[in-house]
Parts: C-alpha cells; structure tokens; sequence
C-alpha cells in the first residue's frame, strides 16, 4: 500500500503497524516522535495503530548534545532508511 512518509510518498507493506514501521525504518523508538494524519500517537499506541493506505505519516527524530537545552529536532528525510521499505 502507498502511504506519504515526510512528504514522500513510499510503498509498504499492507497490515503494517507504526511500530512495525519504525523497526523497519530503523529508528530508535525513543528518539522519534510520529504524527499519523496531523495527529501526535503517543509511543505506547504505536503497537496498535494499524496503517491504511494513504497515510501521511510525519517522523521527527531527537538528536542530543550540541549548545540547545532540548536537543535538536531532525526531520527524517528521504535518507536510505526509507529506502528499505519500497517493495
């Protein structure tokens, strides 16, 4: 099925979880927060929240250390991550 990963739009495979989706973009599951359809899923509902075909799915990944307090937020690109998911 097709859904839109950070503006692009990538094949995956159907009957996929988020959580699954983050294993497979291999992200570590507490540097990443996810929005699904302009809505935060809280880490905990990604196990259960099934992804359907047109999907946008928004990752932004935490990067640590540098003169910030909070860290730096990294949106994840089209990097060869996302690379491994089309079919």
């Amino acid at each position: 099925m097709r859904v839109q990963i950070n503006g692009e739009v990538r094949e995956v495979a159907d009957e996929l979880k988020l959580s699954e989706l983050v294993n497979e973009l291999s992200l570590a599951p507490e540097r990443v927060a996810i929005e699904l359809n302009q809505k935060v899923v809280r880490r905990t509902h990604w196990p259960e929240t099934m992804l359907a075909e047109g999907d946008r799915i928004e990752i932004v990944h935490f990067v640590g250390g540098g003169g910030t307090a909070g860290g730096i937020r990294q949106q994840i690109g089209a990097a060869s991550h996302l690379g491994r998911l089309v079919r």
